[in-house]
């Protein structure tokens, strides 16, 4: 019997090649092939995993990509899109946040515990949605029987037609209910108000580390008191059916859904992984880096997590670093952890091409983002090829003679560009504005001429 996934990750993400999810992401990042390629292979190999024996499927560990590459060059985002693709529960973490066990801070299981939170979400979402229309037509059956008590049968009444009469009434009700002709009337429910009770816990562990469930210490601590409230129709049915569709959700066969996803189908994005990359032997705070990484093995390497939805093993989990490494380099990582990343591209610096690319052709390209935000305004915004160029032009100016900070740099140069734009914008009697090479040098060229200006500008 082989290892399934949930049938919203198989269908969407079984059915890609390596190729078509290289094809997928070039709509959103630009460049970056090899990376691209590995992710590609790393997320089909996961696929290919689940159709063998369960024995054989055991032993076929997730190939961990470590991505090396100047900040800005799409690292994250890769990741990110990755994720989306799979429909795969995906959380991103800063390595230099973590500190060695002993030290107060974020110790690293807790980046599994997030990921088991986001993984739960996933889950209760989709169930959800499955028993909407149940929910919403539970919601309607009590906000009618608010809104139209059931009147008692008197003896002398035939029943079936009194029985038949109400259900008439009922049903007039319920499509005036739906046609919004009732929204202005007022009902009375009952709230549950959130009781959030304080209570300490020791410096530096968790809930999950010391054993403790308070919900099951203290019942009826975390339930909230109800209340009377008058509210408008709209509102009491959005409450009610919120209501009913926790009552028909399995909250236990949720997490046990949840866990086996983030087992199976998890991704981890560390980020910032140089900034632990030094040796032992400097002092303050860089004494703790090779605990910090002596602490992150375990968790790639495959261990067993506690979690409140249950024990959460990391063993295929699959992990994606990143880091700049401008000062360190991957061989100063402790090997053992070298070892756990067999897979590693390097990310290239981006350039005046890749700019005028990452401006104009990716779905949520800049140059469409700026143009839908002025829209809002009446603003007829269009950008001039020459003009896309000339930003490009200014932005890897500014990467060159101060930090190199990659696509991000498209960022500062276009709000400083549309400045004037985007404040006078809704007093402009002109409402078509078109953004060529002689704006864009008037807006800009100063800035990026006087070199000391620009260090702080952009």
């Amino acid at each position: 019997m082989a290892i399934y996934l949930p049938e919203t990750t198989q269908t969407t993400a079984d059915a890609l090649t390596p190729r078509q999810i290289v094809a997928e992401l070039d709509k959103y990042v630009i460049g970056q092939a090899a990376a691209k390629r590995a992710v590609s292979i790393a997320l089909r190999n996961r696929m290919r995993r689940q159709k063998l024996p369960p024995e054989l499927a055991e032993e076929i560990a997730p190939k961990n990509i470590l991505m090396i590459g100047p900040t800005g060059v799409g690292k994250t985002e890769i990741a990110r899109r990755l994720a989306r693709l799979a429909q795969s529960p995906f959380i991103k973490v800063e390595a230099s946040k973590f500190t060695e066990v002993g030290y107060v801070g974020r110790d690293v299981e807790s980046m599994v515990r997030d990921l088991v939170e986001l993984g739960v979400e996933m889950v209760r979402e989709e169930r959800i949605e499955e028993v909407r229309a149940k929910a919403v037509q539970n919601a309607e059956d009590r906000l009618l029987d608010l809104l139209l008590p059931p009147r008692p049968i008197a003896p002398d009444e035939d029943a079936s037609a009194s029985r038949d009469s109400q259900s008439q009434t009922r049903e007039r009700f319920r499509e005036q209910l739906r046609s919004g002709r009732l929204d202005a009337r007022t009902v009375e429910i009952d709230v549950r108000e959130k009781a959030f009770p304080s209570f300490e816990i020791v410096a530096g562990s968790t809930v999950e580390e010391i054993d403790i469930n308070l919900k099951d210490m203290l019942p009826g601590l975390f339930q909230g008191k109800t209340k009377r409230r008058k509210v408008k129709v709209p509102e009491a049915l959005e409450y009610l059916r919120h209501e009913e569709e926790q009552k028909l959700i399995d909250m236990d066969s949720v997490s046990k859904a949840a866990v086996l996803r983030v087992e199976q189908a998890g991704i981890i994005f560390i980020d910032e992984i140089d900034k632990i990359a030094g040796r032992e032997g400097g002092h303050g705070p860089d004494v703790s880096r090779e605990g910090v990484q002596r602490d992150i093995l375990p968790i790639v390497e495959g261990t067993t997590v506690n979690t409140k939805y249950g024990m959460v093993r990391t063993d295929h989990i699959l992990f994606i670093a990143a880091g700049a490494f401008h000062v360190s380099k991957p061989s100063d990582l402790i090997p053992e952890l070298q070892g756990r990343f067999p897979i590693r591209v390097e990310l290239e610096a981006l350039g005046r091409d890749e700019f005028v690319r990452i401006l104009t052709e990716p779905r949520s390209a800049l140059v469409k983002q700026y143009t839908a935000l002025m829209e809002t305004e009446g603003i007829d915004l269009r950008f001039t090829s020459d003009a896309v160029r000339k930003i490009a032009d200014f932005a890897t100016l500014v990467n060159e003679r101060t930090e190199n900070i990659g696509a991000r740099r498209l960022h500062t140069v276009m709000e400083k560009l549309l400045d004037e734009i985007s404040f006078e914008g809704p007093d402009l009697d002109e409402k078509s504005v078109t953004i060529d090479e002689a704006y864009v040098t008037k807006m800009l060229a100063d800035v990026v001429k006087n070199e000391d200006l620009s260090r702080y500008i952009l």
